[in-house]
């Protein structure tokens, strides 16, 4: 392609290196404007620079945020020029990125599947892959409908909730920690800590290095004594990963797999709350829970910007000159609103079924843990639909906040009123550990063929009107409620 004419240092403002176009400072992707109105923030950014446009991601600090559909599957497919690999990034090397920058967490390089290219990555990868594989679909479905039952039981009797604190965000680590192989106690902490270093805050140093202090000690606990659950598998994998490798690769588990289960949940309970369109096509039987959870990952996708790539060379990208060194983000949720990706996603109407969106990236770097997230949130959202069949919203939609992150788009709470209150339905037999079943039942699935979900408080089995004995899950679920 035709490169322009690379600008001079000298037209950069102060502070900003490479590429940067001068005029001004730069528009940043932190605090108020990209928690309260990402979208017209990435459709001014658009209008202005085109599909590549430069930001701050904390101030002296520059990045590209990566705007356009077809710049950004160039971006993630392109390895030779846009590298995964942090330490090629020219802020730290110029002594520009503070030792406690707020940065830190989501960027800093670890030997991981993230930080990584070629035929590394590809080895890391597929111990991932594998370990998550032999996750069994149907009892992770039945452990999250047992677990998400336990936490609507521990409500109060006022038929009022908050379905982040008390149920998207608490949900996906009561599965999480089960499945990794630590106490389910742990649980409450993990999500205080994995929520400090996404928002990228003032604690996020901190609880980056207690998180990972956590995991230490789990994987020096199954290397000794191996167990069935994720630590243990990935640790006996072929690829020999380390001790280190294994911490921090459970580390990219639990937070891109919780994480994304808890952001997802709550934007798509939103959705059916706030859109009335979608919500009478939902319960008329049009569309399924799973159309309301693609149509998310369109709309809000729980991971709406992610660092990053860094440029190995100069180059171009959306007609943007790139210094080599400089950082490009992703801009995920951006890339789905991309004008130019109309033909791809429909302008107006439902995005349900439609799986060409990038809310879980692109190219080599795919995101692994998207199966099981969406087992996770599909079943979330179906429990709690047969439970609470009046659920509704508690404050005008205008009301509802956003976390302040630069990665995350998720909800800071989404207060409901509900009077009906379904009784459960039976509960699968418990099995003890993450192994395929050895009597015959359904047989195991993915994401794309798994059980068709029903919009509606339509029993998924009969005799669900007979209430369930109060399991050992609604009894952690009390606990975690504080009751």
């Amino acid at each position: 392609m035709s490169a322009p004419e690379p600008p001079t240092t000298s037209g950069c403002p102060v502070g900003h290196g490479g590429g940067m176009p001068a005029g001004g400072p730069l528009t940043p992707l932190y605090g108020a404007a990209v928690a309260e109105d990402p979208h017209g923030l990435y459709a001014r950014l658009r209008a202005r620079y085109g599909p590549v446009a430069p930001i701050e991601l904390e101030p002296g600090v520059e990045a590209w945020l990566v705007l356009g559909y077809s710049e950004l599957l160039e971006l993630t497919r392109n390895e030779t020029l846009f590298s995964k690999d942090s330490r090629r990034w020219r802020v730290p090397a110029e002594g520009r990125l503070a030792a406690d920058s707020r940065l830190l967490p989501m960027t800093a390089w670890r030997p991981t599947l993230l930080n990584l290219d070629g035929a590394e990555h590809q080895r890391l990868r597929a111990a991932v892959a594998d370990t998550l594989a032999q996750i069994d679909h149907h009892q992770l479905r039945g452990t999250t409908e047992a677990a998400a039952n336990g936490l609507i039981d521990s409500w109060g009797p006022d038929g009022t909730a908050d379905l982040i604190a008390q149920y998207a965000r608490a949900l996906p680590l009561l599965v999480f920690t089960q499945l990794v192989g630590l106490p389910a106690a742990a649980g409450p902490r993990l999500i205080e800590l994995i929520s400090h270093f996404v928002d990228s805050g003032a604690e996020s140093v901190r609880a980056s290095a207690e998180f990972q202090a956590i995991l230490v000690d789990l994987v020096r606990r199954r290397r000794a004594a191996p167990s069935a659950d994720l630590t243990s598998w990935l640790l006996a994998h072929p690829a020999g990963l380390t001790d280190e490798e294994a911490v921090h690769h459970l580390v990219v588990l639990m937070v891109a797999g919780n994480e994304t289960s808890i952001n997802w949940t709550g934007n798509t309970l939103r959705l059916l709350l706030t859109d009335r369109r979608f919500r009478a096509t939902l319960t008329g039987g049009r569309l399924t829970v799973s159309d309301a959870l693609e149509e998310v990952l369109w709309r809000d996708p729980p991971t709406q910007n992610f660092p990053g790539r860094w440029a190995t060379t100069d180059t171009v990208l959306g007609g943007q000159y790139i210094s080599a060194g400089d950082m490009l983000v992703l801009g995920l949720a951006a890339a789905n609103a991309d004008p130019a990706a109309q033909g791809v996603a429909p302008a107006h109407g439902s995005l349900g079924g439609n799986r060409a969106h990038l809310a879980w990236g692109a190219g080599q770097h795919v995101c692994p843990a998207q199966h099981p997230a969406r087992i996770i949130v599909e079943t979330a959202v179906e429990t709690l639909l047969h439970r609470l069949p009046d659920l509704q919203l508690a404050v005008p939609p205008v009301e509802l906040a956003w976390r302040p992150s630069p990665w995350s788009r998720a909800l800071l709470s989404l207060p409901v009123l509900y009077s009906a209150f379904t009784p459960p339905r039976p509960p699968a037999p418990e099995r003890p550990a993450w192994t395929s079943p050895t009597l015959p039942e359904e047989p195991a699935t993915g994401p794309s063929d798994s059980t068709p979900s029903d919009g509606t408080s339509t029993p998924r089995t009969p005799g669900s009107e007979a209430p369930a004995r109060r399991s050992w899950w609604s009894s952690l679920a009390g606990w975690w409620s504080g009751r």
